[in-house]
């Protein structure tokens, strides 16, 4: 059975991408907002991954990562993000947060994908 990854970001263009890239090995979800992903994860839908973009309207991933880790149900999700925001001190916050692991938009796909491999062994 494939994986389950859930993907994050409030540009539909990056979901469409990963999934067409990524589609023969995992099963993808996607949200345009945080709050949205995090109330279908709170209705006890199943994920392996979340891939989350930073900047988003509503929330950003700083605080999304803040709330998943303080809910017992979804702490143990782990969390890749997938940003144009290339601060250094954004990454070690988020890192630092709980996030397993950050990627740099634009992206290459096979880095991507061996990231998410990593992640999902």
């Amino acid at each position: 059975m494939k994986k389950k990854v859930v993907i994050i970001d409030d540009k539909p263009a990056i979901g469409q991408l990963l999934s067409l890239y990524l589609n023969s090995e995992y099963d993808f979800q996607c949200f345009d907002n945080a709050l949205t992903a995090y109330n279908w994860l709170g209705e006890g839908k199943h994920a392996d991954l979340l891939i989350s973009d930073y900047t988003m309207p509503e929330i950003n991933g700083y605080d999304f990562l803040l709330m998943l880790k303080q809910n017992e149900l979804l702490k143990d999700i782990p969390v890749m993000f997938l940003s144009g925001e290339d601060k250094s001190s954004l990454r070690i916050q988020l890192l630092e947060a709980g996030a397993e692991d950050f990627v740099l938009k634009p992206f290459n796909p096979l880095e991507l994908k061996l990231r998410i491999k990593k992640i999902l062994k």
